[in-house]
């Protein structure tokens, strides 16, 4: 069926539901209007019907009328009437039955729109919040938990100003000039305050205009903290400050509000009414506060589980396993948050490896440590990253909290495992053969075997990844041109594979501490993932 009579057989059908079409809007969706009617009701409101002429989008559902009797905030309903019946993302639409599917959104929209005449759904109102609270940009960078007074750059690029919130100056100007944006020697007094309510919108009164709809706001959700806002507010009008920015911090969010203060209005009021509280009239402006804060940035995606900030962590070899590496340690918070992520090598990025490596062309000749390391601080600026460009055996890389071994070179995984013995935690990440599998040996304790144990092991043919050998394949010209041939992908697979293990690693978990990945499937797995003890003929674990 073509598209065309597709659409027309979805309107035939919306016609019969009572719904005629009207034309299109400017980006070519099909506008019908007409009554969404709640199940069991006599009687509905007049809406209009905007359908995705390929539909892949879930139709656009807006109320012309908005029943008066409604309160100003009702959840999943916007202030242009729009009606948000379903999360996009949380269904998949099936484009082979446009029909059915789009009659099943009419059909839900007219159950909640139904939900919401009889007062129900009011607790969405506080999960919906953020969607009520539309303001101006401001970036939140504090890492502590301290309340008070705050710090505020305003920044500016091209003319246009943001605020940036910071208990750290030096670490917010990092991430604000990798935007493009240049500190001014402007700011603005910001006090931070904390409650133990999370916020939903005032149902017969919103959005707050003044300082009094917020005080009364406040005052229904957490009198503690309309206290401390109001105290907040006139400590910056006794400073004589032009405005004051509160910022809220809730259970749910964080979000705040700018107040303006009229000077001259201000004194002319003070001569009237001394002892009258001006500050109720002033006007707010609404501010939508968003978080740049590095424990955000690398919890968000694992809210409940540890990551790697605040841990001294060595990473040595930044090569085709330790470059994908170091990037996914960064993401889960190494290096942040008072942490330290170290890079240790002394060898620089030739041609050939750009075909399996993290970095690229431009970076071509570079040691591969510092590029490493101005590349992982380019994507997270907040992090501290230090490079050493030498050979690991003359480093000092002092007290650690992790050792990671990514050279893939036995010999020098050797030689870490006795200079940095137990309770040291060691990581060593591997590649076996042309790409056949991907392994990880985590040791976190004097019993448990190291690297060097598995030698003694494969010695007496234990511990194996695959069942037959493994297959011995060279590929380049003369001896110091031959490599083994393996694509970006199997780094990238032996890199996951320890970034899963450190995060586990951090949160406790050091089971199995040998793990493998069999990526060539014309091999069978030899060894299934296991704890090995330490080797009796090992001379590390056993001097």
């Amino acid at each position: 069926m073509s598209s065309v009579a597709a659409v027309a057989e979805v309107i035939e059908a919306f016609r019969q539901q009572g719904f005629e079409f009207v034309g299109k809007t400017d980006d070519g969706w099909f506008k019908l209007r007409g009554l969404l009617i709640p199940p069991g009701a006599d009687r509905g409101c007049q809406c209009e019907v905007q359908l995705d002429p390929t539909f892949f989008d879930l139709p656009r559902i807006r109320l012309l009328d908005i029943p008066s009797e409604l309160p100003k905030a009702v959840p999943h309903l916007g202030a242009d009437g729009g009606l948000c019946y379903l999360a996009k993302g949380t269904v998949v639409l099936d484009i082979y039955d446009p029909i059915g599917q789009s009659l099943a959104c009419l059909q839900l929209a007219a159950a909640v729109l139904g939900q919401i005449l009889k007062g129900e759904m009011i607790e969405d109102l506080a999960e919906e919040f953020f969607a009520y609270w539309n303001g101006w940009l401001c970036f939140v960078d504090m890492q502590g938990e301290d309340l008070g007074r705050q710090n505020c750059i305003v920044a500016q690029a091209n003319g246009n100003p943001l605020w940036f919130i910071t208990d750290n100056g030096d670490r917010t100007k990092r991430k604000l000039n990798s935007l493009g944006y240049q500190a001014t020697d402007k700011t603005i007094l910001t006090y931070r305050v904390k409650t133990t309510a999370q916020p939903r919108p005032l149902t017969s009164h919103w959005p707050p205009e003044t300082v009094g709809d917020v005080l009364a706001w406040q005052g229904t959700l957490d009198p503690r903290c309309r206290r401390k806002i109001h105290d907040r507010i006139k400590e910056g009008e006794n400073k004589k400050a032009n405005g004051v920015l509160i910022v809220i911090e809730s259970p749910l969010m964080t979000y705040g509000f700018a107040v303006l203060f009229d000077r001259q209005a201000l004194v002319q009021k003070s001569k009237l009414a001394k002892r009258k509280d001006s500050s109720y009239g002033l006007k707010v402006m609404l501010v939508s506060m968003i978080r740049i804060d590095d424990r955000y940035l690398t919890q968000r995606n694992i809210p409940k589980s540890k990551t790697l900030a605040d841990k001294r962590i060595a990473l040595v070899g930044c090569g085709t396993i330790g470059g994908y590496l170091s990037d996914m340690l960064v993401k889960a918070g190494a290096g942040t948050r008072g942490g330290k992520l170290t890079l240790v090598d002394f060898d620089c990025l030739l041609p050939q490896n750009i075909g399996r490596h993290r970095l690229g062309f431009p970076d071509l000749l570079s040691n591969k440590a510092e590029a490493m390391s101005k590349e992982l601080i380019r994507m997270s600026p907040g992090a501290e990253i230090h490079a050493l460009s030498v050979d690991v055996r003359q480093a000092q890389l002092g007290q650690l909290d992790l050792l990671i071994d990514a050279t893939g070179e036995e010999s020098l995984g050797h030689w870490l495992c006795g200079r940095y013995r137990a309770p040291t935690p060691m990581l060593s990440v591997w590649i076996e053969g042309p790409g056949t599998a991907v392994r990880a040996l985590l040791r976190t304790n004097s019993s448990g075997a190291c690297y060097r144990c598995l030698w003694h092991s494969h010695r007496r043919d234990e511990l194996r990844s695959t069942l037959n050998p493994l297959p011995t394949m060279l590929a380049g010209h003369g001896c110091e041109g031959l490599y083994v041939p393996f694509p970006a992908s199997v780094s990238v697979q032996a890199a996951s594979l320890g970034a899963e293990m450190a995060l586990d690693w951090i949160n406790g978990v050091h089971s199995p501490a040998l793990q493998t990945r069999l990526l060539d499937r014309t091999h069978q797995l030899a060894t299934p993932d296991c704890d090995p003890l330490r080797d009796r003929e090992c001379p590390i674990c056993n001097s």
